[in-house]
């Protein structure tokens, strides 16, 4: 029988709307109209036109046949046309899939045939890759080119529509579709496919809803605030930033290429106080020193992937930036869980600070639940610091799922957690730190080794800039350490130099006896291309004997 809190209080229109953050957009257009929205060069778009334009372009789609559940892609830089497709493409019911501008044919034609792609929208700038990967492609979606007002002279036009002339053609009264539940696919975005082909994680309208109001609150992201696009949007769609600016009437300052002028020259310009990127940014931010510019008040940089070493926290607060740690995976939105700092820890030793700082930290307000549990007992693991498990989610901000791929699905769901495939531990106050991903742990006769303790204590050393270990065949022991090294610049550090130092930190069986000093392999969103290193410590090992 029924409590009396549900007898005849039934949803309806007037009490409940399925969740979307399409209507961020449409308040703050109405709400500030002639605030500016978008920046990029010399042109400069309010929130009435930017709503304006979605909507409009959000009709041609329509009248061309596309709506509920199709996949419009996108082939795009960070420029004002990538933040319209956010919008427009969901406002006419379709799914957008952002392609990594970085991709080859292949992968690119791979990914067209698997979403069944329509419609492309691709930037000029792309058109040598993007005319192989169509003729690979089974589908033959419409293509309209995008030609970049800030670059027009890049590239070549691929087909017969013109992204601007389509778009004024458009009806800007248009009414956009609501989602038909907030269940409804938003976005489809690729995994990156190290082992295998690429997974289609699909996102849905409530999860980029509460994602991209969690970020407002984990970035204390002000009304007006100004943000500075050095994260590809193709990546998480922008860990969902195209739908959190609309949320505080922000201004979005695009980028086409990440480049420390245009960076620093924004930075003052346009007083810019948010932005993200991979630590590969903060690098290119550091040395620019040509460039550098004195900063009125402190920049929020929020960075994703390993945490950054002490002295590039050092630099960055010199250089007026306030760096904050976050983690998560496309499977949940981009990051999902931050480094909260409480301001007493500010007043421990710098080494207890660095401990900290090292931790991935605490779920976002949008995620329900975050825990390390036992992968085979999916029971959770002591919280000392010590014993480790798998980092796994649970909540409205995971996927919905992998796109035709029930069995990985399942798998990646299963016991009612997604699982993450990270290990880490948890500590008495709730923080996870991450210790390895599950394929990436070493295992050295017989014992487990993190390979991200030994990069820990490797980034410590005053000359080395960057580094990633992984596991190297050995004929004795299964694996060993094997670490790849970028010094800084005028550095001269020997391997020997490196195993000493080491041998300080970490136990013997721990210590890396390879070292290999040359740029690290590494993604188009600056992740560290581990598969890569491991082939080539693998091949290193065979010729050596090892």
């Amino acid at each position: 029988m029924a409590h009396i809190y549900n007898r005849d209080l039934d949803q309806n229109e007037a009490n409940y709307q399925p969740l979307t953050p399409l209507t961020f957009l449409e308040r703050a257009a109405q709400v500030f109209p002639n605030h500016i929205a978008i920046i990029y060069g010399d042109v400069q778009v309010t929130y009435a036109d930017f709503y304006r334009r979605c909507r409009q372009f959000a009709s041609v789609l329509a009248s061309r046949g596309i709506g509920r559940g199709d996949t419009v892609s996108v082939m795009l830089a960070n420029t004002p046309a990538m933040l319209e497709a956010h919008y427009a493409v969901p406002m006419c019911g379709a799914v957008l899939h952002s392609m990594n501008t970085r991709l080859d044919a292949q992968v690119i034609a791979f990914q067209l045939d698997h979403a069944e792609a329509q419609v492309l929208i691709t930037d000029s700038g792309f058109s040598d890759t993007m005319v192989s990967a169509l003729a690979l492609a089974k589908v033959s979606p419409l293509v309209i080119d995008y030609v970049d007002p800030v670059c027009p002279q890049i590239g070549e036009r691929l087909g017969d529509h013109d992204y601007e002339s389509l778009l004024n053609s458009g009806d800007a009264n248009y009414r956009w579709l609501m989602p038909e539940t907030e269940w409804d696919a938003i976005t489809v975005n690729y995994t990156s496919g190290t082992t295998g082909d690429p997974k289609g994680v699909v996102y849905h309208h409530r999860g980029a809803c509460l994602l991209a109001q969690g970020n407002a609150i984990t970035a204390s992201l002000p009304k007006h605030a100004v943000y500075l696009w050095t994260l590809p949007m193709f990546h998480c769609n922008g860990w969902c930033f195209p739908w959190t600016l609309s949320v505080v009437t922000g201004t979005h300052i695009c980028l086409r290429e990440v480049r420390a002028d245009a960076i620093w020259s924004a930075l003052t310009e346009h007083q810019v106080t948010h932005l993200c990127g991979a630590p590969v940014v903060m690098s290119t931010i550091l040395a620019a020193h040509e460039h550098k510019r004195e900063l009125t008040k402190a920049v929020e940089f929020f960075t994703a992937a390993a945490p950054p070493p002490e002295s590039v926290l050092t630099a960055m607060r010199e250089a007026g930036f306030n760096v904050t740690h976050l983690y998560g995976l496309t499977e949940v939105y981009g990051p999902a869980v931050v480094n909260d700092w409480h301001s007493s820890w500010d007043e421990l030793p710098a080494d207890q600070q660095a401990s900290l700082k090292a931790r991935q930290g605490v779920r976002y307000h949008a995620l329900e639940e975050l825990d390390v549990l036992d992968p085979e007992t999916m029971l959770p693991v002591p919280r000392d610091g010590k014993t480790m498990g798998e980092v796994m989610f649970r909540g409205n901000v995971v996927m919905k799922g992998y796109l035709k791929n029930k069995q990985a699905t399942e798998a990646a769901l299963k016991g009612g957690w997604f699982h993450s495939g990270d290990l880490g531990v948890i500590y008495p106050d709730g923080y996870i730190q991450l210790k390895d991903r599950s394929k990436d742990i070493i295992i050295s006769g017989g014992e487990n080794i993190s390979s991200i303790e030994i990069e820990e204590v490797l980034h410590k050393h005053p000359q080395v800039a960057a580094v990633a270990v992984v596991a190297m065949p050995h004929k004795k022991w299964g694996e060993t350490p094997c670490a790849f090294v970028e010094l800084s610049e005028d550095a001269e550090v020997s391997s020997d130099d490196l195993i000493q130092w080491c041998q300080q930190h970490l136990a013997r069986y721990k210590v890396p006896q390879h070292f290999i000093f040359e740029e690290i392999a590494k993604t188009s969103t600056g992740k560290v291309q581990k598969f890569v290193l491991r082939q080539k410590a693998a091949q290193t090992a065979e010729e050596k004997g090892i």
